[in-house]
């Protein structure tokens, strides 16, 4: 029971993280702030469209954290999502600016993200955890 308290609490968590990207999507305006960028140029409408991808993400938490036969698929795409960034901007030789404050999130996130695939890999889908 409590297990289950601290898991939909980590997925709540991780919607929470990908709010603020997935609000581009609405607010276009926001990639200035944000990212530094014009939301009018072809970055802009990129940066945008990343909007609504987050918009999924932040979907797929919320969903983990109410329906727990699908987290294990859920687990999958938003660790995707976080490992990715941060591998990519590990690779890039960790800039700053606006992607440093996204790895920053995203190493926050890496706590509520395990917790979450180990709970949904270690329970499994019908069991309650």
């Amino acid at each position: 029971m409590i297990m289950e308290l601290i898991t939909k609490l980590a997925w709540a968590l991780l919607a929470l993280i990908h709010l603020s990207p997935a609000a581009v999507f609405f607010l276009p305006h926001l990639t200035k702030r944000l990212y530094g960028i014009d939301a009018n140029g072809d970055l802009g409408v990129l940066i945008t469209h990343r909007g609504a991808l987050f918009l999924a993400i932040f979907a797929a938490c919320v969903a983990g954290a109410l329906d727990p036969a699908a987290r294990r698929a859920l687990s999958v795409v938003v660790a995707i999502s976080v490992v990715s960034f941060l591998w990519l901007y590990f690779r890039a030789g960790m800039p700053s600016g606006p992607l440093r404050t996204i790895a920053l999130v995203d190493l926050v996130g890496l706590a509520p993200l395990l917790l979450v695939v180990w709970s949904a890999w270690r329970f499994g889908p019908t069991q309650a955890v």
